[in-house]
């Protein structure tokens, strides 16, 4: 069997998207440029869409789940009066109104865009619709129907109204939201039509703007000790778990993929929680009676 190449290094990067490239253009870059042998990312944003892609190398992306399960905050502005095929500004206008909503207006009908909400994807979107994907199927013109989906919006604010043809809101929401599909009902809801001119994810689950690496640096820093010192470590993306210590011991069986006896904490009967040993994350797993009992095992 052939050897895998890169090297075998774990962690996380924040990176700031620019406008343009692909999710997976950015992983592929920061592959190159870390020599990573394995990476991916939490989250997909649009080549349109800005903002926080976190990125994840090696044992790493073994945590991806719980950054792809948490919630995040999305700033966008909506395009009143227009209508267009793929929900933002990249796709062919197919409806205009004349009419434009008042901030009143706006704000009144928000409430019904919160808590557990039915949400219908993008039909340029990556949803399979029998193994195939919608933005395939919409680009062949084809008619079809896309279910809508269950979707938790934490808050849905206006944040500005620079003028009458646009707004700018602040979104927190879970897993599978699709912004678009927001604006498109929003617009819809208000008599006016709408889509998305301007999206940026702020932050997503542990990861924020803060400090995160911008397209250039990527390039600047690129095969550098530096980059290196860039990357966080994978136990931030268990920050929602409770954390077990446990023993020499104790890790080795987790390890090995046997339940190991770990330090009693804040975790209950059959709370998924993580096991560590001197701050490094050994194993993720149901916590039952003093034991985890592992599924995900990091080779630390």
């Amino acid at each position: 069997m052939a050897r895998k190449k890169g090297r075998n290094i774990s962690g996380w990067l924040v990176v700031d998207k620019p406008a343009g490239p692909t999710s997976t253009a950015v992983v592929n870059k920061l592959r190159w440029a870390l020599d990573a042998r394995k990476a991916g990312h939490a989250g997909t944003l649009d080549p349109a869409a800005t903002g926080l892609l976190a990125v994840a190398f090696g044992e790493a992306t073994k945590t991806v789940p719980f950054v792809t399960d948490d919630d995040k905050c999305y700033r966008f502005t909506v395009r009143w009066g227009q209508a267009t095929n793929t929900d933002d500004a990249e796709g062919e206008v197919i409806e205009q109104s004349g009419q434009r909503p008042s901030d009143e207006a706006i704000r009144a009908a928000l409430p019904a865009f919160e808590g557990d909400i039915l949400q219908v994807p993008p039909k340029f979107s990556a949803v399979k619709i029998d193994g195939e994907r919608a933005y395939a199927r919409a680009r062949g013109a084809e008619e079809f129907e896309i279910a809508a989906r269950p979707l938790w919006v934490e808050s849905l604010t206006l944040v500005a109204r620079p003028d009458p043809d646009h707004a700018e809101f602040e979104m927190v929401c879970g897993k599978g939201g699709y912004v678009r599909s927001i604006a498109r009902d929003l617009g819809q809801a208000l008599g006016c039509f709408g889509h998305v001119t301007a999206l940026r994810r702020i932050w997503s689950g542990p990861f924020t703007l803060e400090g995160a690496i911008t397209w250039d640096e990527i390039e600047t820093l690129a095969r550098t000790p530096d980059l290196d010192a860039r990357l966080l470590p994978l136990e931030i993306a268990l920050e929602g778990l409770p954390e077990l210590h446990c023993t020499p011991e104790g890790a080795a069986r987790l390890r090995n993929g046997n339940p190991g006896l770990v330090l009693t904490s804040e975790a209950k009967y059959g709370d998924e929680a993580w096991a560590s040993l001197d701050g490094r994350a050994v194993a993720v797993g149901i916590y039952k009676a003093g034991e985890l009992h592992p599924s995900r095992v990091f080779n630390t």
